[in-house]
């Protein structure tokens, strides 16, 4: 097991192995905080940071390690097996109450993150008595390197959409285990009796085993704590966790821990975002829908006759796929996903239109708020002169925008980032239970009218009451905002300042 010419090959694929697995666990640990505490950029900067000095706390550290180099690797291998592989449940146990996970989070991080740290020299040491310095220390980092490699494409590409946070935390705790139980043989030359630490070994994965079989239930009974009803569908996708909750005779959906909608007044929202702007122009044949996977704006804009194709754009097939096949979304959006008039296109909306031409009458831009710099970028002067140069000359365009009252600031930036972007501008609002005052923006190139009138026969919006819309009370009254580009964000930081002082 230990040749001269097999015993380096295996280490460098060791350093491989541990090299994925600690990336892996960096990338669990800032989409659990990004996950529970928002602003995912900000959340994912700060563990990665943290994550990375206590890499450098581990290879300092390793210095301290003069004697059994082999017999402590193993055991560091073994305790990164056991904190790693465990760390995802921990978290999810801790997401009812934000100060026991924000403790855990950054304790995991720093301990996990430092074991790792040790992990590298420490094989490095084992090996530079059997190979050159400068070929050691190149070819141990390459195979380091092509760890992260490996893991950062294999966590957003396959793991998260097919294991889970969990399931993919507990099975790389597992090949942490299955190194530290192979070590056992691959340094036999190098320790002592081994049997205790392949008795460890086989505990650990025996443990993580069980972990794994259970980890939906887990992670069910943990969300079922952060959530105030019963979730009745839960999916992690490439883009975003997706929670369906049923309770106080409502369904709820939640992206990545935030409300997107209840079914007891989401049409509110849904024919304030739609009718406004489609009754302001005198065409719409051809509609395009940014965002608004869940197919309830849809429903909306195919009431009209007139209508021959709906484009919907929608990054996450997740999201759409549920939309077309779930009862609860069935029931809810008429079946909207399914109208013969629909395409639904899974891409990135702003790149989706810088790469074609076609022009369309309404666009309605149904994004989350920009809570994240990801999202942001949906919001900014760049993606709006894309936009406008896929309106068609006559056409309209409408944007949510977040709440005018909670976050006055942020909703007047879109406006003004709009008109920034050369579109006229006629903003307006609606109260939505479910979130409060809500504010929308149409954009056109000539100006529209305020619609005096709406199509008959929906359930808030009438004839009487869609005037209103368009008239702000003092606290919601226009102030000057800095526009929002792609080089600065600043919306992102409005936004992240205004819902703060809320909660």
């Amino acid at each position: 097991m230990e040749s001269s010419r097999t015993f380096p090959t295996l280490v460098y694929l060791t350093v491989l192995v541990v090299a994925t697995c600690g990336l892996v666990y960096e990338f669990l640990f800032g989409t659990l905080s990004s996950y529970l505490l928002g602003n995912g950029i900000t959340q994912f900067s700060i563990v990665i940071g943290v994550y990375l000095s206590a890499l450098g706390l581990g290879g300092w550290l390793s210095r301290y390690v003069e004697r059994d180099i082999a017999q402590r690797f193993l055991e560091v291998e073994l305790a990164a097996a056991l904190i790693g592989g465990l760390s995802t449940p921990v978290l999810f146990a801790c997401f009812a109450r934000p100060s026991a996970f924000i403790a855990a989070l950054y304790a995991l991080v720093v301990l996990q993150a430092t074991l790792v740290g040790l992990e590298v020299p420490l094989l490095i040491r084992l090996l530079r008595r059997r190979v050159q310095f400068h070929d050691l220390v190149s070819r141990a980092l390459a195979f380091d390197y092509l760890g992260s490699l490996t893991a950062g494409v294999l966590f957003t590409l396959v793991l998260l959409p097919t294991l889970g946070l969990v399931r993919t935390g507990v099975v790389f705790g597992f090949l942490n285990a299955l190194v530290g139980l192979a070590g056992t043989w691959l340094f036999a030359s190098m320790l002592g009796p081994v049997r205790g630490l392949r008795i460890k070994a086989i505990a650990i994965m025996t443990v993580l085993t069980v972990v794994f079989g259970f980890a939906e239930r887990l992670t069910r009974a943990s969300e079922s704590l952060l959530f105030a009803d019963p979730v009745v569908y839960a999916r992690q996708t490439r883009f975003q966790r997706i929670v369906l909750t049923s309770g106080r005779g409502a369904f709820h959906l939640f992206l990545d821990g935030n409300l997107q909608f209840s079914s007891a007044d989401e049409y509110r929202y849904h024919e304030a975002l739609v009718h406004p702007v489609l009754s302001a122009v005198a065409r719409h044949e051809h509609v395009l829908i940014l965002g608004g996977g869940d197919g309830l704006a849809a429903r909306e804009v195919l009431r009209y006759a007139d209508v021959k194709t709906v484009t919907m754009v929608d990054i996450d097939p997740g999201m759409t796929e549920l939309a077309a096949g779930h009862p609860v979304f069935v029931e809810l959006n008429g079946r909207s996903m399914s109208d013969p008039r629909m395409r639904v296109v899974n891409d990135d909306a702003m790149a989706w239109l810088a790469e074609g031409d076609q022009r369309y009458d309404v666009v309605i831009v149904d994004f989350p708020d920009p809570n994240n710099f990801t999202l942001g970028k949906l919001y900014t002067t760049r993606f709006y002169r894309l936009l406008t140069e896929r309106l068609a000359m006559d056409g309209a365009i409408v944007v949510q925008a977040t709440s005018p009252l909670i976050a006055r600031q942020s909703y007047w930036c879109v406006v003004r980032t709009l008109e920034a972007s050369g579109l006229r501008t006629l903003p307006y609002h609606a109260f939505v239970p479910s979130f409060g005052e809500w504010g929308y923006v149409i954009g056109s190139r000539a100006g529209v009218e305020v619609p005096q009138r709406v199509l008959p026969g929906l359930r808030y919006l009438d004839d009487s009451n869609v005037g209103a819309l368009f008239r702000f009370a003092p606290d919601m009254a226009r102030i000057e905002t800095e526009v929002n580009r792609l080089n600065n964000q600043v919306l992102v930081r409005y936004y992240d300042e205004e819902w703060r002082r809320l909660l």
